[in-house]
């Protein structure tokens, strides 16, 4: 009678056909099975391996109809965000921001650069506020007053009445060998000032410090203003937007550095559509101007592809069509040429921030861009 021979040790069964009635294993225990059993696991195994096969095609399908439907989904909500978000409310819309008031036309943060800038037609002056020795909010961009007054100190150690003069000549920050010759008015003014000189126009407040009565004067001075509506605040600084807007959030509060970064990832990879944004203004860099405003031939490679990595990054017209759409405003800094307006607006920037207000201004006209 023919048997079967079944070797077992420590990997998986054989089988092996044996005429004689008594096997020998070598290497394990010998078992005889008839025929039938033999086919009985045989059907097992193929059974089984039918069965692993058809899990993994299954789950071969799930994953890329999940990924696909996920995919088409991001997709959608990108072009329509709308279909999940409630657009934000615009009290203003501005395509014409004065950095500083227009820091090459007028000396930078003084009373004459900001009424130059309203008198061209600005939509938004941009300012920088510190907090003197005394509590008073001053409009200036550095804490230390070395490089616009001379004199070595912080504007937190000196009261507001002892605060010197600006110097009669400023290097302008964002343009390369361009000074600014000084007027009459060579003063500090104080936050109160522009707000009293300008309660129409929106104001761009970048707080300079991380200081908690900072903050508080500034909020409870646009409320006594009534210019919640009409101010956006914050800094590049994360923990002083987050003390903004935990102090006010009824006043429109910008991207810190950490949440731009934070957008980007969610952006390249397709979540972006799906996550609820608190601010309402991104205001950011466009990285190529680095090679206007140094001298190219002391940019090194390194500095040249981290730039070019950085703007390809950041410049993305689906991105900001994006957020517009959310009703979150788009500020691209500091441009001061023809050829970087047009692309900012090409790009669909909501506007753009400039040293020369005239020179925008002439080319907004030119080119026919209206508030959308």
């Amino acid at each position: 009678m023919l048997t079967w021979t079944l070797f077992s040790w420590n990997t998986p069964f054989s089988l092996c056909p044996s005429q004689s009635g008594s096997g020998v294993a070598t290497f394990g225990c010998v078992y005889r099975v008839s025929p039938a059993d033999c086919f009985t696991k045989q059907l097992y195994n193929l059974i089984g391996t039918r069965l692993v096969h058809g899990l993994k095609m299954c789950a071969a399908v799930y994953v890329w109809s999940t990924v696909t439907g996920y995919v088409l989904t991001s997709a959608l909500l990108m072009k329509c965000p709308t279909l999940l978000h409630r657009r934000k409310r615009e009290t203003f819309v501005s395509r014409h921001i004065s950095h500083r008031g227009g820091a090459a036309e007028n000396l930078e943060n003084t009373m004459a650069a900001f009424k130059h800038a309203v008198d061209v037609g600005t939509d938004m002056l941009e300012l920088d506020c510190h907090l003197t020795k005394d509590e008073e909010v001053v409009v200036s961009h550095d804490g230390n007053l070395i490089r616009s007054t001379g004199m070595e100190a912080y504007i937190s150690e000196v009261a507001y009445a002892d605060l010197p003069s600006y110097l009669r000549k400023l290097e302008v920050t964002f343009e390369r060998e361009c000074y600014c010759e000084a007027g009459e008015d060579k003063c500090m003014p104080l936050l109160r000032d522009v707000f009293e000189a300008f309660p129409n126009t929106p104001v761009n407040v970048d707080i300079k410090v991380n200081n908690d009565m900072l903050i508080k004067k500034v909020s409870e001075m646009v409320m006594q203003y009534d210019r919640e509506h009409l101010t956006v605040w914050g800094n590049s600084s994360n923990k002083i937007a987050k003390k903004c807007y935990k102090e006010n959030p009824r006043i429109p509060v910008l991207f810190s550095l950490a949440r731009v970064l934070q957008l980007l990832g969610l952006f390249y990879t397709g979540l972006l559509p799906f996550v609820p944004l608190k601010e309402q203004f991104l205001e950011i860099p466009m990285p190529s101007i680095i090679t206007k405003i140094k001298d190219p031939s002391k940019i090194t490679r390194t500095q040249r592809f981290f730039t070019w990595l950085a703007d390809t990054l950041l410049m993305r017209k689906a991105l900001f069509d994006h957020l517009t759409a959310r009703g979150i405003q788009v500020y691209i800094w500091v441009l001061n040429d023809d050829e970087d307006f047009q692309r900012a607006f090409d790009l669909g920037a909501t506007g753009v921030m400039t040293d020369f207000p005239t020179k925008l201004k002439d080319f907004i006209e030119r080119n026919g861009i209206t508030k959308p």
